[in-house]
């Protein structure tokens, strides 16, 4: 788990689209997803319920939230 995999749930999370957190992000959507994936693979399960409308946190993402926060907060020296 990297800073970048962080980075990237934590934006998906907050708009729920992969399009607008990976134009955000100044990265492409495929990236954006390779990111996602290894992150959900690390952790050993889904953390977004994915559809034609966008993308929402499961139970085990929304769970996750927190973790992601203060370990990027450690990764930027916070």
């Amino acid at each position: 788990m990297d800073s970048r995999q962080l980075e990237a749930f934590l934006r998906v999370a907050r708009v729920g689209r992969l399009g607008q957190a990976a134009s955000e992000l100044y990265i492409t959507q495929p990236a954006l997803t390779a990111r996602i994936q290894r992150l959900e693979r690390e952790l050993g399960g889904e953390l977004f319920v994915r559809s034609k409308r966008g993308m929402r946190l499961t139970g085990a993402g929304r769970a996750f939230v927190p973790f992601a926060v203060r370990a990027l907060m450690h990764f930027d020296g916070h």
